[in-house]
């Protein structure tokens, strides 16, 4: 089983490195640096670096990687990935022999077009897709896009480890107890967030049965949400129109 390294970067990202003895893959390196020091220092060799959308942030340091370690760069077919090798649609497998990796590949279009997330080994890697707490903003896909992206992720092992690239989950909390207020799992996770945050440490990964209890987007039919939801777009009645309701509150919480 391969060992996942959370590397910060930027203001508030999150790389992540899938090691497996001296192999080692990143996801999303918007930045170089902080991959080539951490390598560097360990002695690892890089074998494949992933892409789950083509925003500045989570692809940045490609060809400087590159340069160091010519390997395979798998992402959106449809988005302009600086050095891309694999095109990716959505429904492959990507297997990285030196690690003894594979990853199922899933379409979830809403922040980009062709945003994609990787999922595998019980761990899913999804980009700016679904957040501790909260989803990603809707860039260039559809309300109907996304929401249907969320419940395809949601769909996963309810132990599903969940890997996001953004330390966003103790503002989204907030949201959410607005959204839920009677909601008792999620008071408890607000709880434990501001404390492993007093802590300078990071929230992710969260897994899918606690995204599934406490994160808003992914609740779209629980009546509390609803009604809430409703108070902010009256002709929220199903579970799309609800997502967007939510969706267009959070854009100005």
């Amino acid at each position: 089983m391969f060992e996942v390294i959370h590397i910060p970067a930027f203001k508030d990202n999150y790389i992540w490195l899938l090691r497996q003895g001296m192999h080692a893959v990143v996801v999303d390196p918007g930045d170089a640096r902080p991959v080539l020091n951490l390598l560097g220092r360990q002695g690892w060799s890089l074998s494949g670096i992933l892409i789950t959308h083509h925003h500045a942030d989570h692809q940045g340091g490609i060809a400087s990687l590159k340069q160091r370690y010519p390997v395979q760069v798998y992402g959106p077919a449809c988005e302009p990935i600086h050095g891309l090798d694999r095109p990716l649609r959505g429904g492959e497998t990507v297997r990285i022999d030196p690690l003894g990796l594979s990853l199922q590949v899933i379409a979830v279009p809403g922040h980009t077009l062709g945003h994609l997330a990787y999922y595998g080994a019980g761990c899913l890697f999804c980009g700016d897709t679904l957040f501790g707490g909260g989803c990603g903003r809707l860039f260039e896909g559809s309300v109907e896009q996304m929401a249907d992206s969320l419940t395809r992720l949601a769909a996963l092992p309810a132990d599903t480890a969940v890997y996001c690239a953004h330390e966003y989950t103790e503002a989204n909390l907030r949201f959410a107890l607005a959204v839920e207020p009677g909601n008792r799992q999620l008071q408890h996770r607000v709880d434990e967030v501001a404390v492993t945050r007093a802590k300078g440490l990071p929230t992710i990964p969260s897994t899918m049965a606690i995204e599934k209890a406490t994160n808003p987007f992914l609740r779209c039919t629980e009546p509390e949400v609803v009604a809430s939801a409703r108070l902010h777009r009256p002709e929220a009645f199903d579970e799309v129109t609800v997502f967007a309701a939510l969706r267009e509150w959070k854009n100005h919480f």
